[in-house]
């Protein structure tokens, strides 16, 4: 895992992207956490995670927590 600063980070999509333009995050390694933003608007910005709230999220999400 390369952890580097938003400007050099190696952006990513869920696997379950199905790259037909959906509503679609990225993710990436940062220094200080997770970065996470809109992939459609890469340019806007991003929020930043700390590694212990981005894991406990993912947790959760894989547990169905957020399904509907």
């Amino acid at each position: 895992m390369q952890i580097v600063g938003a400007s050099r980070a190696k952006w990513r999509k869920s696997t379950r992207s199905n790259g037909a333009g959906g509503n679609c995050v990225e993710i990436a390694d940062l220094v200080v956490g997770v970065g996470v933003r809109d992939s459609k608007a890469p340019d806007v910005g991003h929020l930043t995670f700390t590694r212990e709230a981005w894991m406990a999220f993912a947790t959760q999400v894989r547990a169905g927590r957020y399904n509907r």
